[in-house]
């Protein structure tokens, strides 16, 4: 049974309405984004911090890599930020970044994709891949192991992580270890889950919102499962993937749906529903108490898959 939000949730929401989606452009939500983005916690001291330039489908990407204070080569983990595939950088996840870097002893490579609506799909997951073949090429260098590789990713982050894992296995490409997935985009708000009427304005994240973030990503098929992974036919050989979805979230009932069907294929899946949550407790409201736990128990996962 449900306790309610969280009092630090409560409290956030008063402070932070539900950001307006209409009639902005996308640029506007982007500097309006910027603008309210809460003030990051404790940085985690980690090794360094580099930003690298790899070659992409449409242009250089930029990626930030952060080296642990440990022996190498190190696993590396992919790290894909949310925002709708519209908004969000890879400078608002530097606390969870630094967080996962310095708990689990692992690369993190944030990646900076290309957004929609300038570059609509299939920019972003093309991107994301190039940069997991870059790194299983050993591009990370010598600190960084080319063949210990886990991706995830929050939101549409955790989307664009599964749809690598889809198109690694579809191609034949580089062996990913594991799949994290943070309140992620698995469905359409036309789906029908409960979540979606529950929790579709007073939250954060609305439903109007990602009704503006799938226009703005322009698919033309929302049957694809590069789009959405739950219109996947076989969900076999996927990785095995951590999914913690937030109990006042709109995408929570599609994640743990998706985490099911996952199961049913056989793969590995540990799920987590964080009570009293909503929307962004991991990567963006940092401050919020259930946040450190929730890096840390990334961390924990990402130290059993590479043990």
């Amino acid at each position: 049974m449900s306790m309610g939000l969280d009092p630090a949730v409560r409290e956030l929401l008063a402070r932070s309405p539900d950001a307006p989606v209409r009639p902005m452009t996308a640029v506007e939500l982007r500097a309006a984004f910027a603008a309210s983005r809460p003030e990051p916690g404790p940085l985690a001291p980690v090794a360094s911090v580099t930003e690298v330039s790899v070659p992409g489908p449409g242009g250089d990407l930029r990626v930030r890599l952060y080296l642990p204070d440990a022996p190498g080569p190190v696993p590396v983990f992919v790290w894909i930020h949310g925002g709708g595939w519209t908004i969000g950088s890879i400078d608002e996840n530097e606390v969870a970044s630094r967080a996962v870097c310095a708990a689990a002893s692992v690369a993190v490579a944030a990646v900076e994709y290309r957004l929609a609506p300038e570059d609509p799909y299939p920019a972003a997951p093309e991107d994301c891949y190039a940069v997991l073949e870059w790194l299983a090429a050993g591009g990370g260098g010598p600190a960084v192991s080319p063949s210990r590789i886990a991706v995830g990713g929050e939101s549409a982050g955790g989307n664009l992580s599964t749809v690598v894992s889809l198109m690694a296995r579809d191609r034949g490409g580089p062996p990913i270890a594991a799949q994290v997935l943070i309140c992620p985009v698995f469905g359409h708000p036309d789906d029908g889950h409960a979540s979606y009427v529950d929790f579709a304005t007073g939250y954060g994240m609305t439903a109007d919102a990602m009704r503006f973030f799938f226009a703005q990503y322009a698919p033309p098929s929302l049957d694809d499962p590069y789009v959405l992974p739950s219109r996947a036919g076989d969900l076999t050989s996927l990785p095995p993937a951590l999914v913690l979805t937030a109990e006042y979230d709109v995408l929570r009932d599609e994640g743990e749906a998706f985490a099911r069907r996952l199961a049913e294929a056989g793969v590995a899946v540990d799920l987590h529903r964080y009570a009293g949550q909503i929307h962004g407790f991991y990567g963006l409201y940092t401050g919020l108490p259930a946040s450190a736990r929730s890096h840390a128990e990334v961390a924990a996962y990402l130290r059993g898959i590479f043990a």
